[in-house]
């Protein structure tokens, strides 16, 4: 999986969803890649895929569910930046109701995206690295 450990939390250029139309528009994160990744984890846990939901305005994550027999997960796929993370249930937005990756979330990190856990999504902002970066008004 990767890594989730203590090192600084970077908040990259697109995390918020945020932007100045005079730098670009922000990354996106491949669908089909996303869409590999789930059937993988899926596979993984012996499952299938759910509920599919891509992202919408004010959310900034695609939504989707894997259904096996420990009971159904929920995933978050950052829309801009390649992060996952896990939720207990569907909803708008997320606080601290994240989970602990599951087993089998290792299909995601197989493919290239960042599983995220509780502990580092619940970091207070004050303990993200915010700049300097390009884009970024000091």
């Amino acid at each position: 999986m990767a890594a989730d450990k203590d090192a600084a939390f970077v908040l990259p250029r697109g995390a918020t969803g945020f932007f100045r139309p005079k730098d670009g528009p922000l990354p996106e994160v491949d669908q089909r890649t996303f869409r590999t990744a789930r059937y993988a984890a899926a596979r993984a846990a012996k499952g299938h895929v759910g509920q599919v939901e891509e992202q919408a305005y004010p959310r900034t994550f695609h939504t989707a569910t894997v259904v096996a027999s420990a009971g159904e997960h929920v995933v978050l796929c950052h829309a801009h930046q390649p992060w996952i993370a896990f939720a207990e249930e569907l909803r708008g937005w997320y606080t601290a109701e994240l989970l602990a990756p599951p087993p089998w979330a290792h299909a995601f990190a197989d493919l290239g995206f960042a599983v995220l856990g509780r502990v580092r999504l619940t970091t207070p902002l004050a303990d993200i690295d915010l700049g300097p970066h390009p884009g970024r008004m000091a």
